[in-house]
């Protein structure tokens, strides 16, 4: 099928009835052909007289990672990361997240082709910030991150962002794993599921790319990189675990939001005195830099909350990446509840 005749289907599908706004859509589908209309063959940019050096070691790096990503991690790769996009700004997509003010459950969108997510991708700032002021005056606590690279599916040939090469190699090797992950596996509806499975192959990756690829010192970064976000996600499973109690308290709204606030600066607190940050790792000021609120933190757990869980079934499949990707698939056919019932439990 062409890429044309898979973008019509496409935008069939999207403004087909459903929850999602047919404005939004229409917005999406002309930010995808946007996409589209924008890549060049990677050949072909390397081939430029016009193209710096250092670009064209990035997409020469990106080539090997793509084929790591067949070999090493059984990932489907078509012709994802063949081409090349810049886009002209600083990055494709930012993503909205919200949550009640006095909740820890993400509000979701619903969408004929992927069900219900729990954010909405934006291809233009500005959009995403009128939407995000819309929700913060209702009440919701909102959070608007910028986006990298994501991935269409297997319903187009994903290029390379520019914003995907301004990291170190195991940043874009990473998310290049990550989003490959997604075109094998996605469960419509159970979001956490699909990214918890995706950071998992990510991580994984990561690991082995730099165990082969990685210089000394990259693989110590990296290490610095790994304790530093380990420790992360441990204050914000503390902060959480602070604030679930707090909502399901039975004190007065006004009251709950007093804690809340206490509870968010005793996490900025934590984080001014990490031992990382005190080092001179800079990794996540600007998560801190701006508002910390349940939006940032549901999104956070969206993510990595089920990591542990994938991480001990691949342990128990002994790293077999194969077994690991058909067992995902098997649980990914069952209900919500067998899912996670099925994934190994972890301390």
């Amino acid at each position: 099928m062409t890429c044309w005749r898979r973008f019509a289907l496409l935008a069939a599908a999207l403004l087909s009835p459903g929850c999602a706004s047919t404005g939004y859509l229409l917005h999406a589908a002309r930010g995808q052909l946007e996409v589209l209309s924008a890549r060049r063959p990677i050949d072909e940019v390397i081939a430029d007289p016009a193209t710096t050096a250092q670009l064209s070691r990035r997409l020469e790096q990106v080539r090997a990672m793509r084929e790591f990503a067949a070999t090493e991690l059984a990932l489907p790769t078509g012709d994802s990361y063949r081409q090349y996009a810049d886009v002209g700004r600083a990055y494709p997509v930012w993503s909205l997240n919200a949550a009640p003010a006095l909740s820890l459950v993400p509000r979701s969108w619903c969408y004929p082709v992927v069900g219900c997510l729990s954010y909405r991708g934006y291809f233009d700032l500005a959009l995403a910030s009128e939407a995000s002021q819309r929700l913060r005056d209702q009440g919701l606590d909102v959070y608007v991150a910028p986006v990298p690279a994501y991935s269409t599916l297997g319903w187009f040939d994903d290029p390379v962002f520019d914003s995907l090469l301004r990291g170190p190699p195991w940043y874009t090797a990473g998310i290049v794993f990550h989003e490959l992950a997604h075109r094998r596996l996605y469960v419509p509806g159970d979001t956490a599921f699909s990214e918890a499975y995706a950071v998992s192959v990510q991580r994984e990756g990561e690991r082995r790319w730099l165990a082969e690829h990685g210089t000394e010192a990259t693989r110590t970064a990296y290490r610095r990189y790994r304790a530093a976000h380990v420790e992360f996600l441990r204050m914000v499973r503390q902060t959480r675990s602070e604030l679930e109690a707090i909502y399901a308290s039975a004190a007065s709204d006004e009251r709950k939001l007093e804690r809340k606030a206490r509870s968010l600066r005793a996490l900025r607190g934590r984080f001014a005195q990490m031992p990382a940050r005190l080092e001179g790792y800079r990794g996540f000021d600007r998560w801190f830099g701006q508002d910390v609120n349940n939006a940032k933190l549901a999104q956070v757990a969206t993510y990595n909350a089920l990591v542990p869980r994938f991480e001990a079934l691949m342990r128990r499949l002994d790293g077999d990446m194969r077994r690991f990707h058909r067992e995902v698939e098997r649980l990914a056919r069952l209900n919500f509840e067998a899912r996670r019932a099925a994934l190994p439990s972890v301390p």
